[in-house]
């Protein structure tokens, strides 16, 4: 089954879900119901699906932070299905912009890999970078736990030397999943902590690597010249590592995350993205933004603020979770087509 027909279904209450769905379900609740207020607006503001409509259409979508392309292409390509089937009974119009949103995110992550690079021997390195503030230490440490729990050898590496408190953060979490951490004192050379934490990886038989990074975008020349010069050391030593770069953004940035990604992928080679805080943000639109402006495939998703919250992301259950419910199916109408007949 598609993914159009289960939010069809869902609105029935006919498609049961699985634990994982409940998990998305529930942290997209204030996006979908976000979406929903601002499509059923829409709608109330206009008695005709006319150019003003699509004007309107537009910038409700931006708004709803699935970026200024995506928006543009839903509105183009439902002008050309208005004409051509005289669509204007406002919940079809309105399914017909979920459907095209679900369509062209499903066609621009065909062949996306959303799961997290693993060493085919020794250490998996993970190096993590991003803004402050946006998570990403406690995005370390969760993902920390899950691999220990998984059994698994972990190393935390606290590459972010330069903001007060971010070393003792780390040391912090790493006391809390009981995993060690290699650190150094405040302001002393990332690059030589990041050096002496994959010679311990590598020495010690480490399964898993996870580096911290600075996030002080206003300096960007500096601070991607030390993204550089990390990358450069992990792979002296490891050949094939870093195994992933993973981006941190905050899902309640909204645009402002898509502005970021865009700055840190000119500018070092991210393999993915981190989602986090996606529960407690209407914005959840991000992500389409993401994927379908961005090329970049969503990794790990922040759902709630419980340890085992920070889930592997699963296009699937993401667009179900963002739309669930908001489309109806509308059988009368064909069956006084058919009964007509």
């Amino acid at each position: 089954m598609g993914i159009f027909s289960r939010i069809k279904q869902a609105f029935t209450g006919e498609e049961p879900e699985s634990s994982e769905q409940e998990k998305y379900d529930k942290g997209l609740e204030k996006s979908r119901k976000t979406f929903g207020q601002r499509l059923n607006s829409l709608f109330a503001n206009f008695r005709t699906v006319d150019e003003d409509f699509f004007e309107e259409l537009e910038e409700t979508l931006i708004e709803a932070d699935v970026g200024f392309e995506t928006a543009m292409t839903i509105s183009r390509e439902l002008q050309e299905e208005v004409k051509l089937r005289n669509v204007s009974d406002p919940d079809a119009v309105s399914a017909a912009i979920i459907e095209k949103l679900v369509d062209l995110y499903e066609s621009e992550g065909e062949n996306e890999d959303n799961s997290i690079a693993q060493a085919e021997s020794g250490p998996t390195v993970i190096l993590f970078v991003g803004v402050n503030g946006v998570g990403k230490t406690t995005t370390i440490g969760k993902l920390a736990h899950r691999y220990h729990e998984e059994g698994k050898k972990v190393l935390l590496a606290a590459g972010d030397t330069f903001r007060a408190g971010a070393i003792e953060q780390l040391a912090e979490w790493g006391r809390r999943v009981d995993v060690e951490v290699v650190r150094g004192p405040e302001k002393s050379d990332p690059a030589s902590v990041i050096f002496d934490a994959v010679k311990r990886a590598k020495e010690e038989d480490y399964d898993v690597l996870l580096v911290d990074t600075a996030g002080r975008l206003q300096n960007k020349v500096n601070l991607m010249s030390e993204l550089d010069k990390i990358k450069r050391i992990i792979s002296r030593e490891i050949p094939d590592a870093p195994h992933e770069v993973l981006l941190v953004l905050d899902a309640t940035t909204g645009q402002n995350a898509l502005i970021q990604a865009k700055q840190f992928k000119e500018t070092t080679d991210v393999s993915g993205i981190v989602l986090t805080k996606l529960d407690g943000t209407a914005r959840g639109g991000i992500v389409l933004a993401i994927r379908n402006e961005m090329h970049l495939p969503v990794k790990l998703a922040g759902l709630g603020e419980q340890m085992d919250d920070l889930r592997d992301f699963n296009a699937e259950d993401f667009v179900y979770g963002l739309f669930k419910g908001l489309v109806r199916e509308q059988p009368a109408k064909e069956e006084a087509e058919t009964t007509e007949e």
